[in-house]
């Protein structure tokens, strides 16, 4: 009997389209082959081998382009997230949380605070008790 692997996830499956390969492989070899050709048929009259590798260094970025997948993002994800850590964003990020505790503990600094000011206001001025009692003193003598 026949067998037959699927894969569970099938977001991670790719249409093929000529060789098996995907629309962005075939892109890509053909851009490589686009430019990594002439280099070396041009470089072939100095040297072969060297004609060879040079050709095989020029192709290297768009076998990678076409190739590489990390974490499901391409090279070129990855590469702009490299130089925008690398140079975009600044260096020194420290770590900032909100911290509700510190936050509890600075209201109650702050009530603190203000009940001293009000018990402070309270023991200059006469209480409310005296300032009536001597108002109603004052009305009875008069």
């Amino acid at each position: 009997m026949a067998y037959v692997s699927v894969p569970k996830d099938l977001n991670e499956v790719k249409t093929k389209l000529v060789f098996n390969l995907t629309k962005r492989q075939l892109i890509c070899f053909s851009l490589g082959a686009l430019v990594g050709l002439p280099t070396f048929f041009l470089l072939k009259s100095i040297h072969t081998t060297l004609a060879t590798l040079v050709m095989m260094a020029v192709m290297f970025p768009f076998f990678m382009l076409a190739m590489y997948h990390k974490h499901g993002q391409p090279l070129e994800v990855i590469l702009k997230q490299m130089y925008e850590v690398k140079f975009v964003k600044p260096k020194a990020r420290p770590y900032q949380t909100k911290n509700f505790y510190a936050l509890l503990e600075k209201q109650f600094d702050y009530k603190k605070e203000v009940y001293a000011v009000v018990k402070k206001a309270n023991q200059t001025q006469p209480s409310r008790k005296e300032r009536t009692s001597s108002n109603h003193g004052k009305t009875q003598r008069q």
